[in-house]
């Protein structure tokens, strides 16, 4: 039971870390390069990639949490990946339940027109930004994590 708990572990992280990374660098900008006609059709086809990235994100860190509890008992809490896994499990959370449906209503909010064409603009590319912000944060402490973890050895 325990090699697969390990290997769990390691799918997660690589499910986890791999998917923030090609989310951000590989599928959104490929949407964006092959839409370039249709911006508001490639933002929501993005969003909703980034919106299932991060519930993705969420059920590993989940995992990942629990098995190092598990695994290190209360010297996890003297780990260095076990705060990273945190920080980015609620840096998820944060995206996930707090700027992904305030970005949804502001389009909403918008409608009939899109919302960079509204008055809205401004605001939703205030939260867009914040948003990018921390993605950009996530996939670079998810980067020192793989780099540094050792959590099944």
């Amino acid at each position: 039971m325990r090699r697969v708990a390990d290997a769990l572990c390691d799918v997660a992280l690589t499910l986890w870390i791999g998917g923030l990374w090609t989310t951000g660098l590989v599928v959104a900008p490929a949407l964006f390069a092959e839409l370039r006609g249709n911006r508001p059709l490639a933002g929501t086809l993005a969003g909703a990639i980034f919106e299932l990235a991060g519930w993705v994100g969420l059920a590993c860190a989940t995992y990942l949490v629990a098995f190092l509890i598990y695994r290190w008992r209360g010297a996890a809490l003297r780990r260095g990946s076990f705060w990273l896994i945190l920080v980015m499990l609620l840096l998820t959370a944060v995206s996930l339940f707090g700027i992904q449906p305030l970005l949804a209503q502001l389009k909403a909010d918008a409608l009939p027109r899109e919302v960079m064409e509204s008055v809205l603009r401004d605001r939703f590319s205030a939260w867009h930004g914040i948003s990018s912000l921390l993605y950009v944060v996530q996939s670079l402490l998810g980067l020192l994590l793989v780099t540094t973890f050792r959590g099944a050895r």
